[in-house]
């Protein structure tokens, strides 16, 4: 059995190698969820959300073609755009999303040895906890930030409880969010909320000139939500 010593030693190990949470996430407290039968449709959806100034998005591997619209947005967004892959399960998925270019890794349970992976690899991992045990799991395996999910299912009083004895891990609210619910969830004290279809309202599967005209100026009234006193800060695309 290792002494106390030696097992803060290993804890203050971990701590330093840590990835980083993504500045875009930071910055603006939101990350779009992008998901859909096909992914013919989310570049355009992606460059609506940036023209709104929501700048981190999130592509899950369960959309048909993901892995070739991670890489087709960054190619087009560039550095401003921050793109990772969700519903990440597994080491294979880990390595298929990197390779097209992926930025940070999601995924709606905790795998230890997959999110130890990404860490020792520098990349952000965000997997989806319920319980304080989850969260913790998470945390020590390396996670940048731990998602709450599904948080509508305990909405941002749940959300709270968690934080209360867990005020060093930082929660972001994922599932069943919608954008009248985000203040919410970050009064509650997340640091980000993950939104999907209450923000795309199918702009993703029907990328129509109105259609993304409306998915831009909700992504603007999310962010004045979100940072009511900053505003968005939004890129001309």
């Amino acid at each position: 059995m290792p002494d106390v010593q030696e097992a803060r030693e290993v804890r203050e190990v971990r701590e330093f190698q840590r990835p980083p949470v993504t500045p875009q996430l930071t910055g603006t407290r939101v990350m779009a969820i992008l998901r859909s039968a096909d992914a013919s449709g989310l570049p355009a959806a992606a460059r609506a959300l940036a023209a709104g100034g929501v700048t981190c998005l999130e592509v899950t591997l369960t959309t048909g073609g993901a892995l070739d619209a991670i890489a087709r947005i960054k190619d087009e967004l560039g550095a401003a755009v921050s793109v990772g892959a969700g519903t990440v399960l597994t080491a294979a998925d880990t390595r298929d999303a990197l390779a097209a270019g992926a930025e940070f890794l999601v995924a709606p349970n905790v795998e230890p040895d997959v999110i130890r992976a990404a860490a020792d690899q520098g990349i952000p991992f965000y997997p989806g906890a319920w319980t304080a045990t989850e969260v913790i799991t998470a945390w020590r395996a390396g996670a940048a930030a731990v998602k709450l999910f599904p948080a509508c299912t305990g909405g941002p009083t749940h959300l709270a409880q968690l934080r209360a004895p867990l005020p060093e891990i930082p929660l972001m609210a994922v599932g069943g969010v919608d954008l009248e619910a985000a203040g919410l969830y970050l009064a509650a004290g997340a640091l980000a909320v993950g939104v999907g279809s209450p923000l795309l309202r199918g702009a993703d599967r029907d990328p129509a000139p109105e259609a993304l005209d409306a998915l831009t100026a909700r992504a603007r009234a999310l962010l004045k939500t979100v940072r009511p006193d900053t505003g968005a800060k939004e890129r001309h695309l």
